[in-house]
């Protein structure tokens, strides 16, 4: 009995002196969106990822996965359910096959001004509250949503000059499934469905014209502009969200300050992301408007207009399709009321 005795202590005072050394008691392995080089995951793994661990004392640590590292990037949320991955940091919007609310949730389609405001709806608004729902129903209980939202509004890579809603006909354009792809379909183009990884490539061998790809600075950090020399900016359409989920497990084992931690980690790392992103896309355009290589290309009010008025239509459609994606359309127009955003749709 002593020895045993003896035994716990030994193994307690060890995990003790390894959390105070800086050794990660906890590191949750997650998968992203994101490209290993790109920008966005650079700085999550170089900036932010150490934090968690400094922040908790060497409790908890997070290892921040290129996409597709595991699993591919539309089968995430099954190998978080199941354990295979910690959780995941993907686009709401790549799941929109198995309900259409993941596409409602994941890219209301030219709905809001600012990823401020999309944040906001997430968050405070009743969209993580959804999603939440989507993954009760999907996973049985298995996962947890820590939060969601986007960290910009995309800008829209092409080859051609695309200057109107008439310029969008017969045009190739890659885009997420689901509702993206409805709202450029409606608009007269061809969308393709591509994983962003396959974007450059796509557009560089001429499989398509023009791509929903990503903010401005990961767009260039990508080395998108050399081969697409006419980017729409500010973008038209699309400020993809992008969630965190944990498997419920861990994140039941977490324990209170644990969780705490990490929904702070969360909120704090895309707020930073945000803010960074939007200083370096302006600069980004700035720049590519003093020189002769690339056009950029800015919509007038009235051609957003336009496509906004085709974007609404769809997501009623849209949210015609399944119970959840009527709740969470209904969701984001009880929020966009609320701030001034609606009035009559």
């Amino acid at each position: 009995m002593i020895k045993k005795s003896f035994m716990a202590l030994a193994i307690a005072a060890t995990a003790l002196t390894a959390a105070a050394d800086g050794a990660i008691a906890k590191t949750l392995k997650v998968q992203a969106s994101s490209k290993a080089g790109d920008w966005a995951h650079r700085f999550m793994t170089d900036d932010w990822a150490p934090k968690l661990g400094e922040m908790t004392g060497g409790k908890v640590g997070i290892e921040v996965l290129p996409t597709k590292a595991v699993v591919p990037h539309r089968e995430t949320i099954d190998a978080v359910a199941n354990g295979i991955l910690d959780g995941d940091l993907n686009a709401v919007s790549y799941f929109s096959g198995r309900d259409p609310a993941f596409a409602v949730i994941g890219d209301l389609i030219a709905g809001y001004d600012t990823v401020d405001q999309v944040r906001t709806f997430c968050m405070h608004g009743g969209g993580k509250e959804i999603l939440q729902k989507l993954y009760d129903k999907y996973t049985k209980g298995k996962v947890h949503v820590v939060g969601c939202g986007p960290y910009a509004k995309e800008a829209f890579v092409s080859t051609i000059p695309i200057k109107t809603v008439a310029d969008m006909k017969g045009v190739k354009v890659r885009s997420p499934e689901g509702l993206a792809a409805e709202v450029f379909k409606r608009a007269g183009a061809a969308p393709v469905s591509l994983p962003f990884s396959e974007v450059y490539t796509a557009l560089e061998k001429g499989v398509i014209d023009a791509a929903d790809a990503s903010a401005h600075v990961n767009n260039n950090a990508s080395g998108m502009y050399k081969v697409a020399k006419y980017p729409i900016y500010p973008g038209i359409h699309s400020m993809a969200v992008l969630q965190f989920i944990v498997n419920k497990k861990v994140w039941d084992k977490l324990g209170k300050e644990g969780q705490t931690a990490l929904e702070v980690w969360y909120s704090s790392a895309y707020d930073a992301m945000r803010r960074e992103a939007d200083l370096q896309d302006q600069a980004i355009a700035a720049e590519q408007r003093a020189g002769n290589d690339i056009t950029v290309v800015d919509w007038s009010t009235e051609e957003r207009a336009k496509f906004r008025e085709i974007a609404v239509g769809a997501w009623h459609d849209f949210a015609a399709k399944s119970p959840l994606a009527k709740e969470a359309l209904d969701a984001h127009l009880k929020y966009m009321r609320s701030v001034g955003l609606l009035k009559g749709e």
